[in-house]
């Protein structure tokens, strides 16, 4: 488990001006903040506990309105500073959007073989291309599955759902988890309907996530988890309007189904191939990486559960404007697999079987050899590994879906690079000075709450107590509201809770990527022989920076 230092700002001056000593100072709330006290973590306010050696103490102890006062002083001087926007702030550097996060150290001089995932990482989507998966779901719903016709009129709504989310079959609800596994408080939805904190409670029992209720739990985390999202909230909302009866987990077993049948059908596929100017995004600089790679003597690899047809058809459309009149994406690629059965790839022992591309058959013949220019369909790691010769850290993977892509490259001693589309857009957003400005009011009011509660006794907390709390507790809920919209109306920030946490899918970034970026011609950007390295200092993932609350000191 991630140290507490992860879940609190580190404190600065405006706890070294109370009478705290300058080393309790440093450690700030991640560590002995009173040398008498455990840390407690919760989404309201930071509760620091008597320990049992010192709670007596603390009790016998007396506190004056004038420690209270003095905690009011440097809430009200900092109040001033809220008004405008400080000029150092403007001045603190930005992170790159384009830039390669590192969460475990990476030579890439000892990368000699790059791998590839096609959808969501060669290939780029438009917006348009989770409402074609959406509708052609909703339309699987009504016409096999029997669903009410009113369902046709669903439409996808891009504003709410985000990528990590989780499925409560046996409940229903929509869930944001933050890293430790527990229910983001204003992050739980029932159709489209945002829980409050008590009915979390009174249908949870608590916020965190036990492992049994665990096991009902499912993650949305690849490239159809918008549509499969939002389909699923359209349909309970439906039912829920309607006061039909229905078992939550028939909601997503079908919503599943009909996403999946899209998919295998390839009915989404023959989609995007009509009208790829609609859905497929150019990409020269993609072209431009991958012949990079070869140049440098590198070997690749596409390995995909889409079918080879689609492939293709897409890799043209991409690159047409780059690639010579004679030339071939393929020549680009030492070994092209297709139609993978990722995750069951890097566990099972399916044969490779090559893949007619003219016949549209699969040989008989035993695959003991990739040959150049040939296609081949399914096969395992095991085979793979065998065939090529290609072990352990020379090579690296990149994938969008941390599950189906990197936790088996992972597991097999692989490098593992995340492409997540969502990180450059997210990243401008936390570059931008009105949300840096409010991540350090929640900082400061986030630490001045925690002294609050450690220098005051539970008996001792009077009127003025109660006033301050109440004061700084709404100026925090404020900015966690304002630093969310900015984000997602619903769900926030795709990588922190609104209390600056980790989320649930920042933890499996953590657990399966070594490095992560929205495009992998991103590395264009850096050097072949480069070392990246992890931040020595990092709190939370390496692109998001903490504003300090040293920001409005006088």
């Amino acid at each position: 488990m991630a140290s507490l230092r992860r879940l609190f700002p580190l404190c600065s001056s405006s706890i070294n001006r109370t009478a705290f000593s300058a080393s309790e100072a440093r450690e700030g709330f991640g560590g002995s903040f009173f040398r008498g006290y455990s840390v407690i973590a919760s989404s309201d306010q930071t509760v620091l506990r008597p320990d049992d050696d010192c709670g007596q103490v603390a009790a016998d102890s007396f506190i004056t309105d004038d420690e209270i006062g003095k905690i009011r002083h440097e809430f009200d001087a900092a109040r001033q500073c809220f008004h405008k926007i400080p000029k150092v702030l403007k001045g603190m550097p930005k992170m790159n959007p384009k830039g390669i996060y590192v969460n475990k150290n990476l030579r890439l001089d000892n990368i000699q073989v790059y791998g590839f995932d096609y959808d969501y990482t060669l290939a780029h989507y438009s917006a348009n291309l989770q409402s074609l998966i959406y509708d052609l779901a909703k339309e699987h719903m009504v016409n096999e599955l029997r669903y009410p016709e009113v369902c046709m009129k669903f439409k996808y709504d891009p504003t709410f759902p985000i990528r990590g989310l989780y499925y409560d079959r046996s409940k229903g609800c929509l869930l944001k988890l933050d890293f430790f596994g527990s229910i983001e408080p204003d992050g739980c939805y029932f159709g489209h309907r945002k829980l409050s904190r008590k009915e979390i409670e009174e249908l949870y029992g608590t916020r965190h996530i036990g492992r049994d209720q665990a096991r009902g739990l499912v993650g949305l985390m690849d490239f159809f988890c918008f549509s499969e999202a939002c389909l699923i909230a359209d349909v309970v909302q439906h039912f829920v309007d309607a006061k039909l009866e229905f078992d939550t987990s028939y909601i997503y077993e079908d919503v599943n189904r009909a996403i999946q049948h899209v998919h295998r059908s390839g009915f989404a596929h023959r989609g995007i191939l009509a009208d790829p100017h609609r859905y497929l995004v150019k990409n020269g600089e993609l072209l431009r990486f991958l012949r990079m790679l070869r140049e440098k003597g590198k070997k690749l690899f596409l390995l995909t559960n889409s079918p080879y047809y689609f492939v293709d058809g897409g890799m043209r459309f991409m690159l047409e404007d780059s690639l010579g009149y004679k030339d071939s994406w393929r020549e680009l690629f030492d070994v092209v697999i297709a139609k993978a059965k990722k995750p069951e790839f890097y566990t099972s022992e399916h044969p490779f079987r090559c893949y007619d591309t003219e016949k549209d058959t699969l040989a008989y013949t035993k695959v003991d050899a990739f040959l150049p220019n040939k296609i081949y369909y399914h096969g395992c790691l095991k085979s793979f590994l065998q065939i090529t010769k290609w072990n352990g850290p020379e090579v690296i993977y990149f994938g969008d879906h941390l599950f189906s892509d990197l936790r088996g490259p992972s597991k097999a001693g692989w490098r593992t690079a995340a492409i997540i589309h969502e990180l450059e857009s997210e990243i401008h957003i936390q570059n931008e000075d009105s949300y840096r400005f409010e991540q350090a009011k929640f900082h400061i009011t986030q630490e001045l709450l925690g002294k609050l509660h450690s220098t005051v006794a539970q008996s001792q907390r009077c009127e003025a107590y109660k006033s301050l709390f109440d004061e700084l507790n709404e100026e925090r809920q404020n900015a966690r509201s304002m630093m969310k919209r900015m984000f997602n109306r619903c769900f926030g920030a795709t990588f922190l809770t609104d209390t600056g946490q980790e989320s649930a899918f920042a933890y499996h970034i953590h657990q399966y990527a070594d490095v992560y970026t929205s495009k992998p011609e991103n590395f264009l950007f850096y050097p072949p022989e480069a070392w990246l390295q992890s931040p020595f200092d990092i709190k939370i993932l390496p692109h998001h920076v903490k504003v300090p609350s040293t920001l409005f000191e006088n």
